[in-house]
């Protein structure tokens, strides 16, 4: 198509070449699923979006809800998901989950509408500086041509949305912002866009590949012996979204070394076919005893994913700071201790696998043996002193919660924790096991804001039960995210259509700890300040979290006894549609069972030891 064919097309026809050219490409680069907001000027992504039968549009009222159902979306697919805002304020609400998705390591691909240059600087409505809106918090950032029609823009075109795709998908995953600026009219013509040089169904214009980071065994020469030798070795296993086949490949490697795992819930290890012994799920409860904590000082210490979600955890790597600790990840940064001694960017199940055959035959194991069986009885004692406190009342508290859900999830669940005091209670409370489950939260920059909108994006695609368990004040800054609960209660048809007709539509349950107000800072030394603690920390709002449901369509019940809420989880997870069910518990009685069981665990694990201890 040259210059002549360019002059005699319209700008509805060019605005579907242009822009249509660039969503098909999406959609050849495995993008499946698109968010948008309604908005005038958004109109030809969201229009052309809609027209792709290989794309499914998810349409939202509210643009933070919006880009946390795509980050959710993006968690649970591990894909690059489309956010489309128009201009202005618009596109500032996508921040948040930018920048979750940047920490937490999301493929997002943010597509922002935008005045044409004529139009800004000079007081048109609606229209604030938009080039790299989202500063740092993007991997990448470009301000998009104004749409033009011939062969070189749509090779233009379909390069940028080549490399916005494997941008947000590269190691780190992360977002890639194209802001589009776009002139009116903004109403593109019917047809299909220019296809390229292949035509239709064919591979992306550019093929982009990353290789695994793969060390070779020779590589490993000299950490391999020293992992082989050193008598009291762990292995620490941080968050991680998409864990592939890394539960299995640390595990083989754990036996090897007779390293204990301490494993995170969000790290995928903690729970799984994998499971064995060398699995510890305690430590949280554990190391918040000092005793315990400097009687088991490690050797070395080989650590996995993001940092810890347990703070106990972190403070005892930075007490055994002389320890080497070897941080294995693809790219990053994940030691906010200061503590790490060796950073190797690989593929951690790779590496796993290349240091299983670097290691020099074993001489002896009966020092990592007795220091394998050291920590499996202080995890045991533990685990049967927490048992055994959560077991007297027969009310539902809010570490009862994290602990009753261990038996109550069906195999293949996805349990997705709220931040605060639902993801500490989760690592703290949740037992190991064979048992597979999926663990989630937005862990990249801990907000409490977009959490229900996250969830919901996760059983959007997820076959399996959701169950989101989420504290009020989490609650109440993302109410709006309800909304797709009821929007989308019908689901199914082509993918492009996002609507459906008789097909089961979202269905989740939503697990509300309502402690009318700011719970976790009555753990903290803010709760000592008596006199300013509920009007600065403490802020009780005194909802009925009821009434939000019902607004919604969405099932509720109030639970307040163990027993029911074994029969109403039950219920629910076998249920369709979203149910809230709500556990009001007081904020002073939780603080006070929280140091409770810690004083149980550390009662146990201080009683005389039985045979095997080591010194």
């Amino acid at each position: 198509m040259g210059a002549e064919r360019q002059r005699d097309l319209n700008p509805g026809e060019i605005l579907r070449d242009f822009v249509g050219a660039f969503v098909d490409e999406l959609a050849r680069g495995g993008v499946r699923h698109a968010c948008i907001c309604p908005g005038s000027r958004s109109a030809p992504l969201a229009l052309l979006l809609r027209r792709h039968p290989a794309i499914r549009l998810w349409t939202h009222l509210d643009e933070r809800s919006a880009a946390f159902f795509a980050l959710g979306i993006a968690k649970a697919l591990a894909v690059p998901v489309a956010i489309v805002s128009t201009s202005g304020t618009a596109a500032i609400n996508f921040a948040p989950a930018v920048a979750e998705a940047y920490y937490g390591r999301v493929p997002l691909l943010v597509l922002t509408a935008d005045r044409p240059p004529e139009l800004r600087e000079v007081g048109a409505n609606q229209t604030i500086d938009q080039i790299r809106l989202y500063g740092s918090h993007a991997k990448w950032s470009v301000d998009a041509a104004l749409p033009e029609s011939g062969e070189e823009a749509v090779r233009y075109v379909r390069s940028l949305a080549c490399r916005a795709v494997a941008i947000a998908r590269s190691d780190p995953p992360g977002p890639a912002h194209v802001n589009f600026p776009l002139r009116e009219p903004l109403q593109p013509a019917t047809g299909t866009a220019p296809m390229g040089r292949e035509g239709n169904d064919q591979p992306p214009y550019i093929g982009v590949r990353q290789a695994a980071r793969r060390p070779d065994p020779a590589d490993l020469a000299d950490l391999a012996p020293q992992l082989r030798n050193a008598p009291r070795g762990l292995i620490v296993c941080g968050p991680r979204d998409d864990p592939d086949d890394l539960p299995e490949a640390v595990m083989l490697l754990a036996r090897e070394l007779g390293y204990p795992v301490l494993a995170d819930p969000l790290s995928q290890v903690r729970c799984g076919p994998h499971h064995d012994h060398l699995v510890i799920d305690a430590y949280d409860a554990v190391l918040r005893d000092e005793e315990a904590a400097g009687e088991l000082a490690p050797v070395v210490v080989l650590r996995f994913g993001a940092a810890p979600t347990s703070k106990p955890l972190l403070h005892y790597l930075k007490q055994h700071a002389r320890a080497r600790q070897v941080l294995v990840d693809e790219t990053g940064w994940n030691d906010p201790e200061l503590v790490v001694s060796d950073i190797i960017h690989s593929d951690p199940s790779s590496f796993c696998r290349s240091l299983l055959a670097a290691l020099p035959p074993a001489k002896g194991r009966q020092t990592n043996d007795e220091w394998a069986s050291r920590w499996r009885e202080v995890n045991e004692q533990a685990r049967s002193a927490l048992e055994a406190r959560l077991s007297v009342d027969p009310g539902v508290s809010e570490p009862g919660v994290l602990a009753e859900l261990a038996g109550l999830l069906p195999p293949g669940a996805t349990l997705f924790a709220g931040n605060s005091m639902p993801v500490r209670d989760l690592d703290a409370f949740f037992p190991g096991g064979s048992r597979p489950f999926r663990f989630l939260a937005n862990r990249g920059v801990s907000g409490i804001d977009g959490v229900v909108s996250t969830a919901l994006g996760v059983a959007a695609v997820s076959s399996g039960p959701i169950v989101l368990v989420i504290g009020d004040l989490s609650f109440y800054h993302d109410l709006n995210g309800l909304l797709a609960a009821r929007r989308f209660a019908q689901m199914g048809g082509r993918p492009g259509t996002g609507t459906g007709v008789g097909l089961p539509g979202l269905r989740a349950t939503i697990v509300l700890l309502n402690n009318d107000g700011g719970g976790i800072f009555s753990l903290l030394p803010q709760a000592e300040d008596a006199e300013h603690f509920e009007e600065l920390f403490g802020t009780p709002h005194g909802l009925d979290f009821r009434h939000a449901a019902e607004m919604y369509g969405l099932g509720y019940r109030l639970v307040e006894l163990r027993e029911e809420f074994r029969t109403a989880m039950q219920e629910s997870i076998a249920s369709d549609g979203v149910t809230v069910l709500e556990i009001r518990t007081d904020r002073q009685a939780n603080a006070q069972l929280h140091r409770e069981l810690w004083q149980a665990v550390q009662q146990a694990v201080r009683q005389p030891a039985r045979s095997g201890r080591s010194s």
